[in-house]
């Protein structure tokens, strides 16, 4: 998964062979001014490190598999009122 700093570091090369080098103050300010927008898109979104993916992932695994033992534990008491 490519992160910020890839995204604007790939920005920053596109955007350094299409703009000559005569309009470097331009293409600095257009680097500035992208580097703002995708650092102000990105804040907005509600991200998470793959980290913390994963660590959700295995706490929602163990409280799936909780559910199920309590469903089966449910349905053997219940066969075994229905039994008496």
């Amino acid at each position: 998964m490519k992160g910020p700093q890839d995204i604007l570091a790939q920005l920053q090369g596109q955007l350094g062979q299409f703009v000559p080098d005569m309009a470097r103050a331009a293409r600095e300010d257009i680097e500035t001014q992208a580097r703002a927008t995708v650092m102000a898109i990105l804040s907005r979104l509600e991200l998470v490190t793959r980290e913390e993916f994963d660590a959700q992932q295995a706490v929602l695994l163990k409280t799936r598999e909780k559910v199920e033992a309590l469903e089966a534990r449910v349905a053997e008491l219940e066969r075994r009122l229905l039994d008496q």
